[in-house]
């Protein structure tokens, strides 16, 4: 696997041998270097007080005026950074078919009438098939933050659903331009289109209550901070009761935080690369709380902590990452968790 802006990258071959987070232990220290990467690494009490002080040396915040440069100029750097890089920075996520499944094929039942009641109120669709991309679609799945289509592009090609229509958008323009010039772009089954999630008043071209699946692979923490829970709580509205959002990104002291040195932190684990672009570092809490401040309910919030070993100059480096599935909640579920309660207090 190796590392990019937008994360960790494998080849497709050993994505499909390696199995959901991973089952290759390092039991005897000794044996570091006979394979390239190792999973669920845990560290220890030394490992996790050297990251914090070495995060705690480098966390001098920029004058407020720079750091206001880097927000209003984000666009201008991310369009940099693909009309640089174009499509040959990223290889294809084929693992996110390991670690989330919803990606795949699916054998859906007929949603039940429950499924279209939000807060018990019945939620009609208001489009037509002729008002929006996919309105006639089964399964609808959005990226948020999509790049140049390593996510996207492996979803068509494995997913043959015949209902199946994905929707990518990213907040660069270069972006998007070299996901639709792509040979494997059809407007048939995918819509790819500009967008800015940070600004949650701007609207999507997707009526709210209509997605089943939405992914952020290392997106997230490319927001400032305080622009993340509106975001959230935008992306949310758009799930069918019962979709779920996906999300992998950075987790707190990753190498590629600790690599970080003076004069780039804007503030507490929000970093500005070398090229314009930003980055934070979630723990498992900031997630939660982001998440289920939307509406959410957990189904799954682990760290991937991972042992990458370069076997030819004898390295190692320690990988953190924040995998979470976060569920739309059912009428149905809400009504077999509060109707007990309501009888004890009525009885």
């Amino acid at each position: 696997m190796t590392e990019t802006v937008n994360g960790p990258t494998e080849d497709s071959a050993e994505a499909q041998k390696r199995p959901q987070f991973g089952t290759r232990f390092l039991t005897d220290p000794r044996q570091v270097f006979q394979h390239n990467a190792w999973d669920n690494v845990e560290w220890s009490a030394e490992q996790e007080q050297a990251a914090q002080k070495k995060v705690q040396e480098n966390s001098q915040p920029l004058p407020e005026e720079k750091q206001e440069e880097f927000d209003n100029r984000a666009n201008e750097y991310w369009n940099d950074f693909y009309t640089i890089h174009e499509n040959r920075f990223f290889k294809d996520r084929h693992w996110l078919f390991t670690e989330f499944p919803e990606l795949a094929p699916q054998q859906k039942p007929p949603q039940d009438a429950e499924e279209n009641l939000i807060n018990g109120e019945d939620v009609p669709s208001t489009h037509n098939d002729t008002e929006f991309p996919g309105a006639s679609a089964s399964y609808r799945i959005l990226e948020v933050g999509c790049g140049v289509g390593n996510t996207v592009f492996p979803i068509l090609k494995t997913n043959n659903d015949p209902g199946l229509f994905v929707y990518c958008c990213d907040f660069s323009s270069t972006a998007v331009d070299l996901v639709k010039s792509n040979p494997e772009y059809d407007p048939s089954c995918c819509h790819a289109f500009v967008h800015d999630m940070s600004d949650a008043s701007a609207e999507y071209p997707i009526p709210d209550h209509s997605l089943d699946v939405i992914v952020l692979i290392f997106v997230l923490s490319a927001l400032h901070p305080q622009k993340m829970q509106n975001s959230i709580n935008r992306l949310a509205r758009l799930l069918k009761p019962g979709g779920v959002l996906l999300l992998r990104d950075y987790g707190r002291y990753d190498m590629a935080q600790l690599r970080f040195k003076k004069g780039r932190c804007l503030s507490d684990n929000f970093y500005v690369r070398g090229d314009g672009t930003r980055v934070y570092f979630f723990t498992q809490d900031e997630l939660h709380d982001l998440f289920s401040s939307a509406g959410l309910e957990k189904v799954q919030n682990l760290v991937d902590r991972r042992l990458q070993v370069n076997r030819g100059k004898q390295l190692t480096m320690y990988r953190v990452w924040v995998q979470c599935k976060y569920r739309k909640v059912l009428l149905k579920m809400i009504l077999s968790s509060t109707l007990p309660n309501l009888c004890k207090r009525r009885c």
